[in-house]
């Protein structure tokens, strides 16, 4: 995922292409009803592809190593916050600082839901809306919860914009979004008060205030620090319905977030008028009638997806967990309750504990993941060496673009990606593409970036998660 300052997205494609030759490891063989090729049933399975390895539940990092791991990228990335390591007191450099680098006004024409141009009074009034001379000299550093999946923008604002008439799935307004329980430093707001700039570990963007509490930093660093917890292992679960306690009723919790347990309730006492006999009593933060942070015990179904911990890293448990969002519609910036291509494969990982940075640009390159980069000067024979020995987890970026390799098949590197679509050179030379737009299962050598190149050859970087 990218935002607006970047022009190209890999979401809508351009890919009219010269492929890779067949003795590339092009599949051949089993198609989809769609037509893709290497696509059969069997493949859209995690069964299938966890039964192609050997010792597929064999740990590749335990939780010590993850946790020193998460404690360098905290350390040594500059797209994360260590919001521990913050001063007690923001000065007005550090906040203007962090607002301009993302709300930046737009230099090309954008459109409304509706195919019109945003007037040019309308981004002006949008950067009024910031505020930036009402930042004071120094402030007290402000801590909250996020409470809700909460919407992270570039403006305050609602708006929602686009590159093209009709293009109305990338709002280039949309950032990313946090989940509840994540820790936010709140730096500012907006013109009129109804909008926050916030700092989470990860990213420094606008959300509403209604979807932060705020509390003091031991409130709001002690919560992430409870035990028992719960860990969120399914795609998307929900708290269950409660009218006693609307803000916390059908509440969305995605995967990977950790949800500490209520303490000392008894156990034949009622939660929010319904018995916890076959539920876990969650502890959730909410927003008070001022707007402070408070906590509530809530109920999540013990049928739902979660673990009483993060679960092991293993290749098995990232093929499984990935394929828990087969078919999840995209979602540029985590926007449609769903994710892009850099939430999807940054959600999969904090299901086993690792953290990683939110973008595909940032993630590509952080000095605290293992990485490889790729620049004009590689050939493409090393570019398919390294593609060769691609292992299971292994993330592969192009420009705009993350997939996760699920496996190698017949010489072929198979990836699930949260994607656009796919264009290949069929066997007669013409170009066959299928609109996905969707969480999806597609091999790797045959996809076509442009009409020149292939994926293999625009490739920038591979991660791998390990030592």
């Amino acid at each position: 995922m990218r935002s607006f300052r970047f022009v190209a997205t890999l979401f809508v494609f351009a890919l009219t292409a010269t492929p890779l030759a067949a003795r590339d490891g092009s599949p051949s063989g089993a198609t989809s009803a769609s037509g893709m090729p290497g696509m059969g049933a069997a493949q859209l399975t995690p069964d299938y592809w966890i039964g192609l390895l050997q010792q597929p539940d064999r740990v590749i990092l335990d939780r010590t190593q993850i946790a020193a791991e998460n404690a360098q990228l905290l350390k040594t990335d500059p797209s994360m916050h260590d919001l521990s390591a913050l001063p007690h007191t923001l000065d007005r450099a550090r906040v203007a600082g962090w607002i301009q680098a993302i709300s930046e006004r737009p230099t090309r024409p954008v459109f409304d839901a509706d195919g019109q141009p945003v007037p040019a009074a309308t981004l002006d009034a949008l950067v009024d809306a910031l505020a930036l001379a009402d930042i004071p000299a120094q402030q007290p550093t402000r801590y909250g919860l996020v409470v809700r999946r909460a919407a992270l923008r570039a403006f305050p604002t609602a708006l929602r914009v686009f590159s093209e008439k009709g293009d109305t799935d990338i709002d280039r307004f949309q950032e990313t979004a946090e989940f509840p329980g994540t820790p936010v430093v709140i730096a500012h707001a907006s013109r009129d008060g109804q909008w926050l700039f916030v700092v989470s570990p990860r990213y420094a963007a606008w959300t509403k205030k209604d979807n932060v509490a705020e509390g003091s930093a031991a409130e709001v660093f002690g919560y992430a620090e409870q035990a028992p917890y719960r860990v969120i292992t399914g795609a998307t679960e929900h708290t269950v319905f409660t009218p006693e306690r609307p803000e916390l009723s059908q509440l969305q919790l995605d995967m990977g977030t950790r949800v500490p347990l209520q303490a000392g309730l008894p156990p034949d006492e009622p939660v929010n008028g319904q018995t916890a006999q076959a539920a876990w009593t969650l502890r959730l933060p909410y927003r008070d009638a001022g707007g402070k942070l408070a906590f509530s015990p809530a109920l999540l179904q013990k049928s739902t997806d979660s673990a009483p911990d993060y679960l092991p890293l293993t290749r098995a448990n990232i093929i499984r967990q990935a394929f828990k969002f087969l078919g999840e519609r995209y979602g540029w910036g985590h926007a449609y309750d769903g994710r892009d291509c850099s939430g999807f494969v940054s959600d999969v990982y904090r299901s086993m504990g690792v953290q990683m940075p939110r973008d595909t640009s940032k993630q590509s390159v952080s000095p605290a993941l293992s990485h490889r980069l790729f620049t004009a000067k590689d050939s493409r024979e090393a570019r398919l060496a390294a593609v060769r020995a691609l292992q299971v987890g292994d993330l592969v970026y192009i420009p705009g673009h993350v997939m996760m390799v699920i496996g190698q098949r017949d010489g072929q590197p198979y990836v699930i990606h949260d994607v656009g679509g796919m264009s290949w050179r069929r066997s007669d030379g013409s170009i066959g593409h299928i609109k996905l737009n969707a969480v999806s299962v597609t091999p790797l050598l045959p996809n076509l970036f442009n009409d020149h190149q292939t994926y293999v050859d625009r490739m920038t970087s591979i991660v791998r998660i390990r030592h």
